[in-house]
């Protein structure tokens, strides 16, 4: 479906958007690309991103887009080896918690939480990852009744394929074409929400005839940014296809899942693959993304997208195209 699309931050690249609604604005926390000069790879070592930046706006399609500045750096991180990428941001009892995902001094993803009292920042790290974490892409739900639970996960550069049961492999190992996926993971944060709660557990993505989608389903298995929403009473699990470049969803009736395959909310857009948010301000729907478009192509140098999106009266999604 053809949509009237915005560029949001048109002066510098941004991606990756985690958004929510608080204190009645809309809040966008992105990565942000520049330009390192590291050589593409399948490990995304050309995704070099060292800080975070923070926008709001009461007006998602023609208000102003304020930057709120610096908000976290690589260099203000105790345990810090290099590259920050997708984060999210949930509120609990006027503390704002941003979970963001890092190379640990060994290389190793890790993710980190850091606190303002503000949406706007700054946030200051705890001195230490969270106990037992891992890979990538970290998304939160505010289920609404005191409970918060992180999505996570990502393959190939994100190095979910290193871990089997939250333990780590001796090499990394991915399953044959006809085996089930590689899952995203969900964990119940801590009343403190600096810490699980208990063991990630498995996000189990089914097919139409309730099976697990297959590693060779590259057209609907997840393979990284994760995102979960509530639409009318149900849990949509919305991730990225990764190198077959679609954004998908899958439905399900509790935050653990499983979760039904539903379809694709956005085609390939131009650019290796896409992150998103969704979420509802003011009576409608926005699909928040990404694409390389302004960067004429390069991957690594993403910029900031949003247009409306709609259900159609049986709650399903209605496919958005990539390339409009």
């Amino acid at each position: 479906m053809k949509k009237e699309k915005r560029y949001l931050v048109p002066n510098d690249y941004m991606a990756d958007p985690a958004v929510h609604v608080f204190n009645g604005k809309i809040y966008i926390y992105p990565s942000h690309d520049w330009e390192s000069g590291i050589e593409e790879n399948d490990n995304g070592d050309h995704f070099d991103m060292k800080d975070y930046h923070v926008f709001s706006t009461d007006d998602v399609m023609h208000g102003e887009i304020r930057d709120h500045g610096l908000v976290l750096q690589v260099k203000d991180i105790p345990w810090a080896g290099r590259q920050l990428w997708d984060c999210d941001v949930a509120e609990k009892d006027g503390k704002y918690y941003m979970y963001f995902p890092l190379k640990d001094k060994t290389d190793i993803f890790r993710i980190g939480v850091a606190v303002s009292d503000s949406p706007e920042g700054p946030f200051i790290p705890q001195p230490d990852p969270i106990r037992g974490s891992y890979s990538i892409d970290p998304a939160i739900l505010d289920d609404g009744d005191g409970r918060y639970y992180m999505y996570f996960g990502g393959l190939w550069g994100g190095q979910l394929q290193r871990y089997r049961d939250n333990r780590a492999l001796e090499s990394a190992a991915f399953p044959a074409d006809d085996e089930p996926a590689i899952p995203a993971r969900v964990v119940r944060l801590g009343e403190d929400m600096l810490q699980f709660a208990e063991e990630p557990r498995p996000v189990v993505i089914l097919d139409e005839d309730g099976h697990p989608l297959t590693a060779g389903d590259s057209q609907r298995r997840f393979f990284e940014a994760s995102w979960m929403h509530k639409y009318n009473g149900r849990y949509y699990f919305s991730y990225s296809t990764g190198d077959t470049h679609r954004l998908c969803y899958a439905t399900g009736d509790n935050p653990y899942g499983p979760f039904t395959y539903q379809g694709t909310i956005l085609t390939p857009v131009v650019g290796w693959t896409t992150h998103h948010a969704i979420v509802e301000y003011k009576g409608k729907w926005y699909l928040f993304h990404h694409d390389s478009v302004p960067s004429g192509g390069r991957t690594w140098l993403r910029s900031l997208k949003v247009c409306e999106l709609e259900y159609d009266a049986d709650g399903r999604i209605i496919t958005i195209e990539g390339e409009d």
